[in-house]
This record gives structure tokens, C-alpha cells and sequence, in this order.
């Protein structure tokens, strides 16, 4: 049977849903739930840890157990598109977010930029021969004031070098703007997206349960030659994003490979 304390997570979860207490709200203090006959500190604190785990509530420093915003952003791969003319103001985040009419930022973590022995995976995706020193930069994808998404940002020193982004401070209108700005002009880029589960560093960063799911994409871009320019490492709340890909071109050929002829039916 279950207990006491899964009955008022049931309940609190379907308030929650019904927008009683709205994202940012505070639920109702542990002694003032107990003195409201909600059930013992034991029934109630447990509770609040089951709805924790199911992604409903944090726990905020000063603010107590308070209701997450569940609401997704949409994360589309063109959003790169638009960031590719250097002097711009906005960066793939910010264009993103503010299509869709959402407070959408990029703030740096300190050190902005640093020069490190890069891990042997960032090393293959770089197309750098271990051990090698790559320049990090990383930063944080917020909505308002919430953390959305972790990024670390990898380039070749001289990538880094020729672009200054081995500099401190922010790239006012991208990365991507900055690197055209330099003459390194990307032509094509991959992503390769994965799920795990949160570190406990990740899990405090991003307010969501720890071992919940996050996202993890890996995005590789190349200039005209081949040369891997940029390995940007995106960790997410999988419950906040949703990644689109589309619209994404179809080469359609004929079994005698040849392509169909206009208005002609494909078999």
C-alpha cells in the first residue's frame, strides 16, 4: 500500500499540473504543511524529496522547495544559420530563444578561457594528436534565471589564437561570427546527441533531481578544407530541450541511380 507520503507527492504533483503553484512559486514550508495537517515532517519531507525526484521541485538557498519550470525550448540546428556574419550582436542561443519570444542569454563561467591538456575524446574530435593543449571556453545557456544548459567550447590553439577567443570576456554576437571575422570560415558541422544520467555537479548547476536525464551533444564544425575548427560539448536538462532538425534535405535516387524525373512517381 502506498504510503502517506506518495499520496501528497500525487497530490502536490497534480496541483503543480493544474497551475495552483505555478513555475518559481514556493510550496508551503515543511512546519507549515506539518501544522496544516498534511502529515508528519517525516511524511511531508519525503514528499517533497519524490517530487524532487520526478523534476517538479528544487531546492533554492533562501527560497525553499520551489516549483521548476517544466516548459521546453526549442533547440533547432539552424540556429547557426543566422550567426555566421561577424559584428552581430546575438549568438545561436540568443537567436533561438528570442524566436521564440523567451529571455534567452549566454553567460560566461570563469576563467572565460583557458589553455589545457585537452581529455583524449576532445583530442580525436579536435583531430589532435594526444597529449595536446586546446583552449576551453565555458558558459551557461540561460532562460531568465535559470540554467538551461552547460557548455564547453573547444578549439586548436591556433584556432583559438587567430578568432581571440583565448581571450577572457564574452564574444559579443557568437563564436561562430568571430571565427568568420578571422577569415576561418566554417562549411559544415555534425552533431551526435546522447543521453546520461546527471553527475551530481551538473545535477546542483542545472536545479534538477541527481541521476536525472540530461542531453548531451557534441557538435563538430569544419571549415572548407576538413579541419575541425570548434568541438562544442552541450549538458542540458532533457525535460527543458527539445532538439529540432528539421528542415533537413533528401537526396532521392532511382534503383539505376538516377534521379527521378520532375512530377514522376518513385518506386
Amino acid at each position: 500500500m502506498a504510503g502517506k507520503w506518495k499520496a501528497l507527492a500525487d497530490q502536490l504533483e497534480h496541483e503543480i499540473k493544474e497551475g495552483t503553484h505555478p513555475p518559481g512559486a514556493a510550496l508551503p514550508t515543511i512546519p507549515d504543511m506539518v501544522a496544516a495537517g498534511w502529515g508528519s515532517k517525516a511524511t511531508v519531507s519525503r514528499a517533497y524529496e519524490e517530487l524532487k525526484a520526478r523534476g517538479y521541485v528544487t531546492a533554492r538557498r533562501g527560497h525553499g522547495t520551489v516549483v521548476r519550470d517544466r516548459s521546453r525550448v526549442r533547440v533547432p540546428l539552424s540556429r547557426y544559420d543566422h550567426v555566421l556574419e561577424p559584428g552581430g550582436t546575438r549568438g545561436p542561443w540568443e537567436t533561438a530563444t528570442a524566436a521564440q519570444g523567451l529571455n534567452g542569454r549566454m553567460e560566461v563561467d570563469k576563467p572565460a578561457a583557458e589553455t589545457l591538456d585537452a581529455p583524449a575524446d576532445i583530442a580525436a574530435g579536435l583531430g589532435l594528436d594526444t597529449p595536446a593543449q586546446a583552449v576551453r571556453r565555458r558558459r551557461r545557456a540561460m532562460i531568465d534565471s535559470d540554467t538551461i544548459a552547460l557548455q564547453e567550447a573547444w578549439y586548436p590553439r591556433n584556432i583559438a589564437a587567430a578568432a581571440g577567443l583565448d581571450q577572457p570576456g564574452k564574444v559579443t554576437g557568437g563564436v561562430l561570427g568571430a571565427l568568420v571575422g578571422a577569415g576561418i570560415v566554417p562549411a559544415e558541422a555534425e552533431e551526435t546527441v546522447t543521453v546520461d544520467e546527471a553527475t551530481p555537479e551538473q545535477a546542483a548547476r542545472l536545479s534538477i533531481a541527481a541521476r536525472a536525464p540530461v542531453f548531451i551533444v557534441d557538435r563538430i564544425t569544419r571549415d572548407r578544407a576538413g579541419r575541425v575548427i570548434e568541438l562544442v560539448r552541450m549538458t542540458g536538462a532533457a525535460d527543458r530541450l527539445a532538439l529540432v532538425y528539421s528542415p533537413l534535405p533528401l537526396k532521392v535516387r532511382s534503383s539505376r541511380g538516377r534521379a527521378p524525373s520532375s512530377g514522376g512517381e518513385v518506386r
